[in-house]
């Protein structure tokens, strides 16, 4: 008799606007997945590059297991992780900060040489409102730009620094439930990357300038770089290109950072927000 096990069913993989996001439902991501569902939110992640979960039950363990099936986890050089998984960061807002840990549209870690895959955070405690996160499309933003324009900033390189997140006095220094380490390092460091990146699955290209950590363009003049990165950086977070997501507890969101960039919106002054991120180890941009 045959009694072999029948496929998970797929995942049901609903967008949530007309450029990004989608939500996910029909799998328990405390549970070792199959291949054939982690295929599939594989695709899922490139075709709509923010994944959405609702109602998981996750120990850092299982957050861990569950981003590790996608690449090597990564741990962040600025930011202490737990001491007993220091790939796992507690990202907490206490009721009296004055600033939050990811405010401000940025793409993860791009002053890495291989900037992260993506990131899986966790909901731990949300406030009774506010503290959404928002989403913004890096390759509808780059397709949405003139030929000419495009023209321009193909084959740019622009320079990317740590310094002013996480430097001595950095915004995200300021963060006082988050612990930053190295400020000194963090101020030297610099890296190179496009400015028009190509997504190693799709193919596709997108905008990779972000306010957080882009310093300037290559071989342009300071006034010259300062008014193309303002244009750009403005466009590349415009509403159309974006989504939003209302954090309830056990919610999970699982970004590609190879084409998005994210805001964690700070409306919630005087209540409690606790989330726990993990990174997936990338590549090099082209």
């Amino acid at each position: 008799m045959d009694i072999s096990l029948s496929p998970a069913p797929a995942p049901d993989v609903v967008p949530v606007s007309g450029t990004l996001g989608a939500v996910v439902s029909g799998v328990d991501l405390s549970v070792e997945l199959d291949d054939t569902t982690v295929v599939a939110l594989e695709a899922a992640l490139v075709k709509h590059h923010v994944l959405f979960f609702r109602d998981q039950e996750l120990t850092p363990a299982a957050q861990m297991a569950f981003a590790s099936r996608f690449g090597p986890l990564d741990t962040h050089p600025y930011v202490a992780g737990m001491e007993s998984s220091p790939e796992v960061i507690e990202v907490i807002t206490e009721p009296d900060d004055e600033v939050n840990f990811g405010g401000g549209w940025h793409t993860d870690v791009t002053f890495l040489e291989r900037p992260d895959l993506g990131s899986v955070l966790y909901a731990v405690e949300v406030p009774p409102y506010g503290g959404d996160t928002l989403f913004a499309d890096q390759h509808a933003a780059y397709d949405a730009l003139s030929d000419t324009m495009k023209q321009v900033i193909d084959g740019l390189v622009a320079v990317h620094s740590p310094g002013r997140q996480y430097g001595t006095g950095g915004y995200s220094t300021k963060a006082r439930s988050v612990r930053t380490k190295d400020a000194d390092t963090a101020v030297a460091a610099s890296v190179e990357h496009p400015v028009v990146r190509t997504h190693p699955v799709s193919g596709r290209k997108a905008l990779y300038v972000n306010g957080a950590f882009t310093t300037r363009i290559k071989g342009m003049h300071g006034a010259e770089s300062n008014a193309l990165l303002h244009f750009l950086m403005r466009h590349a977070v415009e509403e159309r290109f974006t989504c939003r997501f209302a954090w309830q507890p056990g919610s999970v969101a699982m970004w590609d950072n190879r084409s998005v960039q994210h805001y964690a919106m700070f409306d919630y002054r005087g209540h409690r927000r606790h989330m726990r991120r993990v990174t997936i180890a990338g590549d090099r941009p082209f």
